[in-house]
């Protein structure tokens, strides 16, 4: 069972870490008691004119991870990302710890290896390289704190908030609520399934704390990452607490029609739906990406 909010609030460290160039946020969540913790959502820097990785924000999750004398415990997906290559793998490789995302990620791999063609020694679709497949409900620690997994799909198949001790981790779900909420277009989403997903995150105590995966700074307003259940109840401009969901279904829908592809998915999810391991090298000891090519008539 999840400790009460109130018992442990302020037992937990909160560190973001914004990567301006996807504006995506990593986190590292502390018990401050035991100097246990987890990462969550963690970029890999790419550049993708000239092909080149990176590992600068990685190593300063390592750098701050470090200077605290935190022992990372768990490394933590919400999804297989389309706007950023996750830098898991690289954190496995210097922390030890291991992988862990939804198993909804079965579902996500079976569905892009058919679209990269992928062989068997390539993927198998069945979780491999994830370390950790966790269940809807599954409870894990972070030091001295049970944590919890909520199922929230609707983005992915494999969409999942992590909620440790009041502090909720909601991946593309929900934006600030000026942004509104994720696209449902994507292979497995689907706007229905979303606004079940919300309701169950507003069935939260109102005092519940949402931290974003992105901000998108609408109008230019200075970057945000951190909302409530009330604020999102009473401000979310796609699904309020009264928002019937035909009303959300249709305002997704439409709105998904008007989006382009985002510009790193074909690089973000190859990489990601293995962990954040890049491709296999070939004989010439180098790594490629697929992008699958569509004639237009």
């Amino acid at each position: 069972m999840v400790a009460d909010q109130a018992d442990t609030e302020n037992t937990v460290q909160v560190e973001m870490f914004f990567d301006k160039e996807s504006s995506t946020f990593s986190y590292v969540v502390a018990d401050i008691s035991t100097k246990r913790a987890v990462i969550i959502d963690p970029v890999l820097d790419y550049d993708a004119a000239a092909g080149t990785v990176a590992t600068k924000q990685a190593d300063t999750i390592l750098a701050y991870v470090a200077k605290q004398q935190l022992s990372i415990d768990l490394i933590l997906e919400t999804h297989a990302h389309a706007d950023h290559l996750s830098a898991a793998h690289y954190l496995k490789q210097k922390t030890g710890a291991p992988i862990c995302i939804g198993e909804g990620i079965k579902q996500v791999q079976q569905t892009f290896k058919l679209v990269f063609n992928l062989g068997d020694d390539e993927l198998l679709a069945k979780g491999d390289y994830f370390d950790k497949l966790f269940a809807d409900n599954e409870t894990f620690k972070v030091g001295s704190i049970t944590a919890k997994v909520l199922n929230t799909p609707g983005h992915t198949n494999d969409s999942v908030s992590y909620l440790i001790a009041g502090h909720l981790f909601v991946g593309d779900s929900l934006f600030m609520p000026d942004s509104g909420t994720a696209r449902c277009d994507f292979p497995g989403g689907d706007a229905h399934v979303l606004f079940k997903s919300i309701q169950r995150i507003y069935q939260l105590p109102d005092t519940t704390a949402i931290y974003m995966c992105h901000d998108y700074q609408p109008g230019g307003r200075e970057l945000r990452y951190r909302t409530s259940v009330a604020e999102q109840k009473a401000e979310n401009i796609h699904v309020r607490a009264d928002t019937a969901e035909q009303e959300f279904v249709q305002k997704r829908e439409t709105r998904d029609k008007t989006l382009s592809v985002p510009r790193l998915i074909y690089p973000a999810v190859q990489v990601n739906i293995r962990a954040g391991q890049l491709p296999k090298a070939e004989a010439n000891g180098v790594s490629y990406i697929k992008v699958p090519l569509t004639i237009k008539a």
